[in-house]
């Protein structure tokens, strides 16, 4: 078995097991949230071996030649000896302040942040937000960056979420957090200003969206952009109004199509579309797409949220005539027990 030397401790890899895995097995307090490879917040450095490929997946070519790994998604091959990230890292943690938590739905709050120091970003992409207990979770950033170091989340509260609950239910204006990234490639590419836009997002997924699509308008876009929100019902559906507003602001640039799987009132406030570019659909988010658009050749497509959703789209948007390069994605992965 392959042998993990860290903080002066040697111990075995199990079959199967991860390095996070293990060293959560041996009681080292680290870092994570995912589990999964997506969010980067158990990032650590291999100070001798090598760390297999797949561990390295999604990482900047800077921090694979440093020798930065994921240990979530690493089933070493060979004995390493592995130490947290330190100054050498591309991210490091900046310290924010909470300005304000504003519930957007019976489920979703709106966090405001300001960041200590200057915290470079483009809309849509995500930061792992840390407590100071060392709880990460991560989340994608809705709001331009500012001057000010403003932040924007989206917490969607989860049954027996750690992070999501504290967020609702605890936290106070003032209260400090650490913010480490950015990270994803989720957001506005300003040089094909003239492409059709797709973004489809289920749940808080809607985020990153609204990050890009308010870059998008700032940089002048001229193609058309269809955005897609989907929720199980009426009452999974968010920021209904000012999205309304800003289709109708732009008429000749946005669509705002809301999806719902069911809806036992149609009368139900959350579908009035008080203008021609807004729409209601009731049924699956992807067949409603490719209802109205069967052929997606020379499109850019933003798709976040639901995993499985995320993984179906990809496929079908490119089946549609989407090149690769122009298909992005933000799965949302809830964080393992």
């Amino acid at each position: 078995m392959p042998q993990i030397a860290f903080d002066d401790r040697s111990f075995a890899v199990e079959s199967g097991e991860t390095v996070l895995d293990a060293l959560l097995r041996q009681g080292v307090d680290a870092s994570y949230s995912c589990k999964s490879g997506a969010c980067q917040s158990c990032l650590m450095r291999v100070e001798e071996g090598v760390p297999p490929q797949a561990s390295q997946a999604g990482l900047k070519a800077s921090l694979k030649s440093r020798g930065y790994f994921l240990p979530c998604i690493c089933k070493p091959t060979e004995d390493l000896t592995v130490t947290r990230p330190d100054g050498e890292a591309d991210a490091q943690p900046v310290d924010a302040r909470v300005l304000a938590v504003e519930p957007l739905s019976h489920d979703v709050a709106r966090v405001y942040l300001r960041a200590g120091q200057d915290f470079d970003y483009r809309a849509g992409q995500f930061v792992n937000v840390m407590r100071s207990d060392g709880l990460v979770r991560s989340y994608s950033l809705a709001n331009l960056p500012t001057t000010e170091g403003h932040l924007e989340l989206h917490v969607r509260r989860i049954p027996n979420g750690r992070m999501s609950n504290w967020f609702h239910n605890d936290v106070k204006p003032g209260d400090t957090v650490q913010v480490r990234g950015p990270a994803g490639d989720c957001f506005y590419l300003p040089d094909y200003r003239e492409q059709d836009l797709l973004m489809v997002g289920t749940g808080t997924g809607l985020a990153p969206l609204v990050g890009i699509l308010r870059d998008a308008l700032r940089h002048d876009h001229q193609g058309h952009i269809h955005l897609y929100h989907g929720a199980l019902d009426p009452a999974g559906l968010y920021l209904v109004d000012e999205l309304t507003q800003l289709a109708a602001d732009h008429p000749q640039h946005v669509t705002y199509t809301r999806c719902v799987m069911r809806c036992d009132d149609m009368a139900d406030p959350a579908l009035a579309c008080p203008t021609d570019n807004c729409r209601v659909a009731v049924g699956a988010i992807d067949q409603v797409i490719f209802d109205h658009h069967p052929k997606l050749t020379g499109c850019r497509a933003y798709l976040c949220g639901n995993p499985g959703l995320v993984f179906t789209l990809r496929k079908k948007v490119f089946l549609a005539g989407a090149g690769m390069k122009d298909i992005h994605s933000d799965a949302f992965i809830m964080a393992k027990p």
